[in-house]
C-alpha cells in the first residue's frame, strides 16, 4: 500500500476507532466476533489499549483464555470512487478507505464491567439529546450483566492503512475518503 494514503497521525487513527467502533476480534483459531470497542491512549495519544465486553457463553472466551494473542480490525469510512467524481474519465474506478489492524493480548478483566459497559454507552450516546445511560436498566442491570465479561486489548503492534483518490491539484475530500489528500 502507497504510504501516502495512509492515515498521518496518531489522532488519524483515534478517529477511525472512535468514529467507527464495530471491529472484528480475531482469536489464534479464527474465531471472530464483532464487537464495538474504545480506545485507550497514552499521554502521546497513541492507542495502548482497547476496552470492550464479550458475551461469557462467546465461545470465542474460552478460546482468548487459551490464548490471548488476537488480531482486532476497525473498517473506517470507505466508499466507491467513480471516474466521474474525479472529473476525469480515463481514471479507473476505486475504492477509498481507512483501517486498522491491531495485534493485542487480550486481558479478561472482570472486575471492570461497569466501567466498559458505561463508558461504551456514554461514548455510542454522546451526539444524542437526551442519551441513554446504563442507571435506565434499573433492577435489571445486575441480571445482565452476570452474562458478559469485560476485556482489555493490550496493543503490540498497529497497522493503519488506507485509499484516497481524488482530483489532480485539489485538497477536497470524496465521499468515503479516510482523509483530506490529494493524488496529483
Amino acid at each position: 500500500m502507497d504510504a501516502r494514503f495512509a492515515p498521518r497521525s496518531h489522532g488519524d487513527i483515534v478517529r477511525i476507532v472512535a468514529d467507527h467502533p464495530l471491529a472484528w476480534v480475531i482469536s489464534r483459531d479464527f474465531q471472530a466476533t464483532p464487537l464495538p470497542l474504545i480506545a485507550e491512549t497514552d499521554a502521546s495519544g497513541s492507542i495502548v489499549s482497547l476496552l470492550g465486553h464479550f458475551a461469557r457463553r462467546n465461545p470465542q472466551v474460552a478460546a482468548l483464555q487459551g490464548n490471548p494473542d488476537a488480531l482486532i480490525l476497525f473498517q473506517g469510512p470507505q466508499g466507491y470512487i467513480s471516474p466521474r467524481l474525479v472529473s476525469n474519465p480515463t481514471w479507473a474506478p476505486t475504492w477509498n478507505y481507512a483501517v486498522v489492524r491491531f495485534e493485542v493480548t487480550v486481558a479478561f478483566v472482570p472486575d471492570e464491567i461497569d466501567a466498559a459497559v458505561e463508558r461504551l454507552a456514554a461514548h455510542l450516546e454522546h451526539a444524542r439529546h437526551d442519551p441513554w445511560r446504563v442507571e435506565e436498566l434499573a433492577g435489571r442491570y445486575d441480571q445482565l450483566r452476570q452474562h458478559i465479561i469485560a476485556f482489555r486489548a493490550h496493543v503490540r503492534a498497529m497497522r493503519a492503512s488506507g485509499r484516497t483518490k481524488s482530483a489532480p491539484r485539489s485538497t477536497r475530500s470524496w465521499p468515503g475518503s479516510p482523509t483530506r489528500r490529494s493524488r496529483s
